[in-house]
């Protein structure tokens, strides 16, 4: 009994391998398995570096299939962005004037540095004459998250008088919630110096209607007298809109504008036959693209 089990043992022992490659590929022999043709690219795999060598743990970019994957990734944060904002391009209207305004910048830059042409002017329909009109190019360098320094010059075209030239420095940017801040210094041609604040916020009652106050005030360090502006602030100009945004880059608008001279500069316009006080009915569009 015992030589019939050991001697089926050792059948089993010498029949089994060639059983199983059959049942793996009964078209190879048992003793040819492992050793099927293996495809054209096919390339085995480097022996492990020797202990303690240094290991590249980068892949060579060249040129060929084996680089296919490796070669640069496009991302967006050094590329070059543009942008035509039109902040406030309204009509304004009270007893004595028909003002077309318009006030609106364009930008082009990275991250980091943009170039910045901004302009704002007013056109009177009644007189039929341009009242003001200043142009501004900066350099803009942001130097935190939503703030930028600008470093730049100003151009006033002045009816009627001498046009002006400012070298122009300042910052901009949103404040603690979400109070967008604008404030410029100037130094003209002739030696003045005044300063420029602008501060407005917008309100979202639905994801499209919004309420927006504005706030504009402008101090002098110097007497223009050429030009009706005295020392010290010489006046401000505050707004409400109303927009509905039907999206975000078109949004017509309706508000309120009172601007009122104050101190010397006050005295000096109505001296000159002007008004130093007005409140304006406005409609007018904000865009960009």
């Amino acid at each position: 009994m015992r030589k019939t089990l050991a001697l089926l043992l050792l059948s089993a022992a010498f029949i089994s391998p060639a059983a199983y490659a059959d049942e793996r590929n009964p078209e190879i022999p048992h003793h040819h398995q492992g050793k099927e043709p293996l495809p054209d690219d096919y390339h085995s795999p480097a022996a492990p570096p020797p202990e303690g060598a240094k290991v590249r743990k980068y892949a060579l970019d060249e040129p060929g299939l084996t680089a296919k994957n490796f070669g640069k990734t496009v991302v967006h944060d050094n590329k070059l962005f543009w942008q035509v904002l039109g902040d406030r391009l309204e009509y304004r209207t009270n007893e004595d004037n028909d003002i077309l305004l318009w006030d609106g910048d364009a930008w082009i830059g990275g991250d980091y540095n943009k170039l910045y042409l901004e302009s704002e002017g007013e056109y009177n329909f009644r007189s039929d004459e341009l009242e003001t009109i200043s142009t501004e190019l900066f350099w803009n360098r942001a130097i935190r998250p939503f703030w930028d320094t600008q470093l730049g010059v100003r151009h006033d075209f002045v009816p009627d008088e001498d046009d002006r030239t400012f070298l122009a420095a300042g910052v901009q940017g949103m404040s603690p919630y979400t109070f967008e801040v604008d404030a410029t210094a100037y130094l003209s041609d002739e030696g003045k110096a005044s300063a420029v604040l602008e501060v407005e916020r917008s309100w979202y009652f639905t994801q499209r209607l919004a309420l927006q106050p504005r706030f504009e005030t402008e101090l002098a360090v110097n007497d223009a007298e050429d030009y009706n502006i005295g020392s010290g602030i010489t006046g401000f100009e505050t707004g409400l809109r109303a927009r509905y945004e039907f999206s975000r880059k078109f949004a017509p608008y309706i508000g309120v504008s009172w601007e009122q001279n104050v101190g010397k500069t006050a005295d000096l316009i109505e001296e000159d036959g002007g008004d130093s006080s007005n409140t304006y009915f406005l409609t007018g569009v904000k865009f960009w693209f």
